[in-house]
Order: structure tokens, then C-alpha cells, then sequence
């Protein structure tokens, strides 16, 4: 159904409203992503910028930005050309894929207009209407999002040439697609009137139904909450935690040097000077430690159960919980680790303990640690950004009955300190960048004996489950069952 862009002012006619479309009988859905499915996407540029710094480098973000100018002046069909040229060029064809599955997800349900999603997806239930999403970006931006998401039956953009699993950078031989030309071969009619977001296309009839702009001029262009996503956003990759608009993206760039400077500074306070002093440099520079009625019961513990020390049981949000969960404790404390790379081992200003995932040699060091001292342990296994808890592994729960759980959260504004793609070792440099990162912290009740293993004959799943739960009260988070299998297989496949 691709075809080549005549002009950008191509238009189908304008027979009825939409919201007068039949969806009892067999229809299709013509909607144009671009125009009114998101919100403020006239111009695409951030999301090509999203492509260009996730799945390329900081230096070809930057060629785009520096590119903006000339980009406003040119037409659409050029301004596209050359965004696609300098985006695509020389990228590897799975590495973009990539960023289309689990980077731009993320930005399009934040600026999903709720009100065209309704009217249009909400019509497609319990009906035998089929819905295809035109756009004029590479289909490969856009494919991953539509079909995941929106359960779209087929996906129309424009295609990129590719050598030997690379893009070249050049649109395809077909050229760029938009939804009117697909729209009047749907409907046949090849006269030019004003045109909506939405098309409704009777299957072998030429009775078209647009969406009037009437209708869409009066629209409150309403950003999709999250308790109305289509579907729960709970995994996504990438580094940028903002839309990468030319200002924001100017920005950053101009931060980018100085962000480098102070996360070595927040670095260096936090290996090489006493616990209160980090703290100190900490809020000195910005970064916000936030401790929100914390209970130190704990401190009172009694020498019952397997080990002499306390188990602290915490949410996982960085590779710095541990250090953080340190300094607001006042007092060294030993983390469990699950996949920490070496740079990261060498720069840790506490004592880190990598676990084999063999569950009796795990068992057993563990049980020898917290004879030595305080524990830390996280059993998601792995980071999650969004607000839901991944499934406890149960592991901890026979240890010891001393077991003190710690709600872990954080909020940053320009950079994720977690990645599942990237390299792992510049996870708490990335994080430590953001201006004025923030940590909250709150370490609950020690768990009464009567909800462990021990005294309270509890299974290890009760207990996981029971503190999973509590902490999810505690953060206001969704427990779920999804585990770091399902995060690495969701984000890199593998």
C-alpha cells in the first residue's frame, strides 16, 4: 500500500463525520499517527533525536541538532529526507528496531491523545473493524509501538534502504508514504476536500467517514494517564528521561560536560569521605536524599534466628540503593549483587558479594555474611524504572527471621541510571548526572516473627510475597509476577 508522496496536501473527501461510521459491519480504520493519534507531533524531531541518541551516539544527536535550522526552512518531503538521512545513516537495522521496541514506546503512550484513542480504538471492540496507522516516518519507528500497544492489524510508513543489515540512510524506491494516498485508493475518490485525523473506509464501497476538524478543533487534546494505557508500560530502555525537543535537547548537550564533572565529584564523596560528609557534598551539589519516617527497630534486634545480623530487604531502582540505604543508615553494610560489572565492583565505597545463582552455595555465604554483619539484598534481581515491583525471588527468606524491608524510590529528569541494552558500568555515572537527582528512602518495621520461616512457620513464598506487598503499599506501586527473565527477554531479547 505504499506510495510515493505527491504532495503534502493530498486529501480524501469528506462525505460524513466519523462519529457517524457504523462499526457493525466489517469497516477499516485509517489513522494517522502524525497528525492527531499523538499529541504535539507536527514535527517529529524528537523522536528521530531519540533514535539518533539511543540507538547512535551523543556526537549524531548533536549533528541533528546543529541541523535544526535548515530543517525549518525546508518542505516536509525534504525536511524528512534529510532527518531520515542523518538519523539512519550507517545504523545497524536491528539496533533501531531495538530503540523502536523499548525506547519510543514510552514517549508515544505519554503523548497519546486520549480522546482520539477512545473514539477510535474504542470503537474497534467487540466489532469487526480493522485498524491500519499511516505515517510518513520509517515504518520501523513507529511498528513496534502500533502493534504492541494498540493492536493495530497493519502498519504503512515509509521504507528505508538497508545494505547488509545497515541503513543507508536514503528512503526506499517506494518514497514516502502518507495516509491520503492510501485513503483515496481506498475509497476511490479522487477529489480534494479537507481532511480529519481519522478515516472509516466500508469495505468494497466508496462511503468514506473522516474525523471533521470541526470535531478535532473542539477536542481538549487530553495526554493518555497511565491508568488508561492500552497496555501496562512496565519495561522500557534507554538513557533520556525527557523528550528530546531542540531546546531540551540544546540542554542537555550544553550539561552534558558539566554533568560529567559533577557526578565524578558525587563519585569521589562518596568512596573516599565519612558518611556524613557525602551527605553533606551530596546536598551541597543537588542530589536530594529524602528519608521518609524511617523505623530503626531494627537496631534493637535480639540474637535469635540463623544469622547474627539484620536482612534488609530492599526495592530495586539503581545500582546505588545499597550505597544510599548506607549512608542513611549511618553504618557499613554488605550488598548482595546479582550482575555487577567489575568497574562497578572496583568504584563501590561498600563491600559487594556477587551471588552464583546456585541456590545452596548462595544460601550458604549469605548465612556466613550476616553472621559477620548487616546485610543488604534485593531479590527482584533487577532494576525497574516504572511504579510496579517485579516478583521476589524467596531465596532471602530462609536466612534469618531478622528482616527489615526498605521502600526504594527515585526521580530524575534528564538521565535513566539503568540500562538493560547499554553498558552497565556507566549506570551510576548516567544517574548521577541528572541536576538534582532524588532518593527516597523509608525503611519499615522489622518483620514481626510471626510472618517469617523461623518462629512463624511461614513458607518463603508467604514471606517474599507479604514484604513484596508491603512495600509496594508503602511506594504505591502494582506488584506483578514479572521477573528479570521477562525484563531482558522483553528489552534485548535474550
Amino acid at each position: 500500500m505504499a506510495a510515493s508522496l505527491k504532495s503534502q496536501h493530498d486529501h480524501i473527501p469528506l462525505d460524513q463525520t466519523f462519529t457517524k461510521c457504523n462499526m457493525q459491519i466489517e469497516r477499516t480504520l485509517i489513522c494517522d499517527v502524525e497528525n492527531d493519534l499523538l499529541l504535539n507531533s507536527k514535527s517529529f524531531f524528537p523522536y528521530f533525536m531519540l533514535v539518533a541518541f539511543e540507538g547512535g551516539s551523543i556526537l549524531r544527536a548533536c549533528f541533528l541538532l546543529s541541523c535544526y535550522p535548515l530543517l525549518v526552512i525546508l518542505n516536509h518531503d525534504l525536511k524528512l529526507r534529510l532527518m531520515i538521512l542523518i538519523t539512519f545513516c550507517g545504523m545497524k537495522v536491528k539496533d533501531v528496531e531495538l530503540v523502536g521496541r523499548t525506547v519510543l514506546v514510552k514517549f508515544y503512550l505519554e503523548n497519546l491523545n486520549l480522546e482520539v484513542y477512545e473514539l477510535v480504538f474504542g470503537s474497534m471492540k467487540e466489532t469487526r473493524t480493522k485498524v491500519a496507522v499511516l505515517t510518513g516516518v520509517p515504518r520501523v519507528m513507529v511498528e513496534g509501538f502500533c502493534k504492541e500497544y494498540l493492536s493495530v492489524d497493519e502498519v504503512v510508513g515509509t521504507e528505508l534502504h538497508s545494505v547488509g543489515g545497515y541503513f543507508s540512510g536514503f528512503v526506499a524506491t517506494s518514497g514516502v508514504v502518507l495516509k491520503h494516498k492510501l485513503a483515496k485508493e481506498s475509497s476511490g475518490d479522487e477529489r480534494k476536500e479537507d481532511i480529519g485525523a481519522v478515516t472509516c473506509v466500508l469495505n468494497q464501497s466508496k462511503e468514506v467517514y473522516v474525523m471533521s476538524n470541526e470535531d478535532m478543533k473542539t477536542s481538549s487534546r487530553t495526554k493518555m494517564p497511565r491508568e488508561k494505557y492500552p497496555k501496562p508500560l512496565v519495561f522500557h530502555d534507554g538513557r533520556l528521561a525527557f523528550l528530546p525537543t531542540p531546546l531540551a535537547t540544546w540542554t542537555m548537550i550544553l550539561w552534558f560536560l558539566f554533568g560529567i564533572l559533577l557526578a565524578i565529584i558525587r563519585l569521589c564523596a562518596g568512596v573516599f569521605l565519612p558518611y556524613k560528609v557525602t551527605i553533606f557534598i551530596c546536598a551541597l551539589t543537588g542530589f536530594k536524599i529524602r528519608v521518609n519516617g524511617c523505623d530503626y527497630s531494627w537496631k534493637k534486634k535480639t540474637k535469635e534466628g540463623k544469622g547474627g545480623g539484620v536482612l534488609f530487604v530492599c526495592t530495586h531502582r539503581t545500582l546505588l540503593d545499597p550505597v544510599i540505604l548506607t549512608l542513611t543508615v549511618d553504618k557499613p553494610l554488605t550488598a548482595v549483587t546479582y550482575s555487577l560489572s567489575r568497574m562497578s565492583e572496583i568504584i563501590s565505597p561498600i563491600k559487594t558479594i556477587r551471588v552464583t545463582r546456585d541456590r545452596k552455595k548462595d544460601g550458604e555465604m549469605m548465612n556466613k555474611l550476616l553472621c559477620e554483619g548487616d546485610l543488604i539484598v534485593c531479590p527482584e534481581g533487577t532494576t525497574c524504572r516504572e511504579p510496579y515491583l517485579l516478583r521476589f525471588s524467596s531465596m532471602f527468606a530462609e536466612l534469618t527471621d531478622e528482616i527489615v524491608p526498605v521502600a526504594m524510590n527515585t526521580d530524575v529528569t534528564m538521565f535513566y541510571g539503568t540500562t538493560a541494552g547499554g553498558f552497565k558500568w556507566l549506570d551510576p555515572f548516567y544517574f548521577l548526572m541528572n541536576p538534582r537527582p532524588t532518593y527516597h528512602v523509608q525503611v519499615l518495621e522489622k518483620l514481626a516473627k510471626g510472618l517469617t520461616c523461623g518462629l512463624g512457620n511461614k513458607s518463603t513464598h508467604e514471606v517474599a510475597n507479604h514484604i513484596q506487598k508491603q512495600l509496594a503499599h508503602a511506594l504505591g506501586f502494582e506488584c506483578t509476577k514479572l521477573t528479570r527473565r521477562d525484563k531482558y527477554l522483553m528489552l534485548v531479547g535474550n
